[in-house]
């Protein structure tokens, strides 16, 4: 009964990151689009950093299908439970990498910084921030940002959901400073702010990291 319920569980997870990947793909093309219109840079590196977003959730959707398709294969015989691990593994790594690109470029900003279209970068964070809001919907099933996981923890899962998470956290912050920036020339803020979500991010690839390690590894 209870093997039952957590294949139920993974079977919903599975739909729902597929929801969420062709939403990250659409905010991607828009915004990458709208940023070749306009000749917007904000635009297109919030475009392209929607396109690492797209590459991380598609490796946790190809771990559930992945997972499901060689569950009974001879090649797995104790499970194929660790694929999603291994995805999740892979995803802290990514969102890890993320951080220290966030840290890297914000310090250079702040001792240097460069002239900032407010008004298209805010738009662009908006938008983000609306898509990676419905995302959460989604993920969630309901209208809250709490996440909740039990002792049967779907780490793959979880690791995309801190990608979308993050993503929104950097938003909120984002627009904060930007319109700091815009409307009382605070221009240090965008700097700032993006150390303090950087910080934020590396601090659940680490969790993420030590947990997934401790199971690839069968560490007690």
């Amino acid at each position: 009964m209870q093997e039952e319920h957590e294949i139920q569980i993974i079977s919903e997870n599975e739909k729902r990151i597929l929801i969420v990947v062709l939403f990250t793909i659409v905010a991607m093309l828009g915004e990458i689009g709208f940023g070749l219109i306009t000749n917007s840079m904000s635009l297109l590196a919030e475009g392209i950093h929607m396109a690492v977003h797209v590459l991380t959730l598609s490796i946790t959707y190809a771990a559930y299908i992945f997972a499901r398709k060689l569950k009974n294969s001879d090649l797995f015989p104790k499970g194929t439970q660790k694929i999603g691990t291994l995805a999740a593994y892979t995803s802290s790594m990514f969102l890890a990498i993320t951080g220290f690109a966030i840290i890297y470029e914000s310090v250079m900003r702040f001792f240097t910084p460069e002239e900032i279209l407010f008004t298209e970068a805010i738009i662009a964070s908006v938008f983000a921030f609306v898509i990676n809001f419905i995302c959460i919907i989604v993920m969630e099933g309901k209208l809250h940002l709490h996440c909740h996981f039990d002792s049967h923890t779907d780490y793959n899962y979880k690791a995309a959901y801190y990608h979308i998470l993050a993503d929104i956290i950097v938003s909120v912050l984002t627009i904060f400073a930007l319109v700091g920036g815009k409307y009382f020339n605070c221009i240090h803020l965008d700097a700032l702010t993006g150390i303090i979500g950087a910080i934020l991010i590396l601090i659940w690839a680490y969790k993420l990291l030590k947990h997934t390690v401790k199971i690839l590894i069968d560490m007690k």
